[in-house]
């Protein structure tokens, strides 16, 4: 199967996904996810990325990224995970592939979607039964937002959040909202209006990340005809 088209602009935003090679567990303890963290943060001073919003989980990350040139996005993620499998490697002594490989990433649209997209990057613990609130699972930008160490703090979105932004992320994303970004996740399709989508799609050579599934079948018995 070929890969799904991956495209980047410079100030756009992503969400991007990488899991565990067999989606096998990667932070084992509270050790791995500082160090991870540490690495994370480094990239984002090493590169001109903003990163708006993290969570990681046993066995896969998510991130929300923002970087001010596309390329550098690649290049810090290719930091960011050549350096963790590293430190990976000596630390439990092992070898061989320790992420899937590729990162998943989609665009999103620089208005609400952005609070979604945030909102459900730092409910994941509690979606997934790890933490009976976001507050309560330290290994997500959650708990550093208020935060006044600014190494540490996530960018800032150009968008306000709610001012309850702990009761925002608490409250259960709807079923609609989660099949939604799950789709992106999965075909890399663009998050935004539909007509937004569509445009973003012609300019950056998307069309089959949001194209119906079975639409070429369908056009080839039409040809066919």
């Amino acid at each position: 199967m070929p890969r799904i088209a991956r495209a980047l602009a410079d100030n756009c935003f992503y969400h991007l996904i990488n899991r565990g090679n067999g989606r096998q567990e990667v932070f084992h303890k509270d050790g791995d996810y500082r160090a991870f963290i540490d690495l994370m943060l480094q990239a984002r001073e090493k590169f001109t990325v903003r990163i708006h919003a993290w969570c990681l989980m046993p066995n896969h990350f998510h991130l929300l990224v923002q970087p001010a040139q596309a390329e550098q996005l690649n290049k810090m993620l290719q930091w960011l995970m050549t350096s963790h499998v590293r430190r990976y490697h000596q630390h439990y002594k092992t070898s061989g592939h320790v992420w899937q490989g590729r990162y998943k990433s989609f665009i999103i649209q620089d208005d609400d979607h952005l609070l979604t997209v945030s909102r459900y990057i730092e409910a994941n613990p509690v979606r997934a039964g790890l933490a009976a609130a976001a507050d309560q699972w330290p290994w997500s930008s959650h708990v550093f937002r208020t935060t006044t160490t600014s190494d540490i703090r996530p960018d800032t979105l150009p968008i306000v959040l709610p001012d309850d932004w702990a009761g925002y992320v608490n409250t259960p994303i709807t079923d609609t909202e989660i099949e939604k970004l799950r789709n992106c996740v999965n075909r890399q399709a663009p998050f935004g209006k539909e007509d937004w989508r569509i445009d973003v799609c012609e300019k950056m050579g998307l069309e089959s990340t949001i194209r119906q599934r079975g639409w070429l079948k369908g056009r080839k018995r039409a040809i066919n005809k």
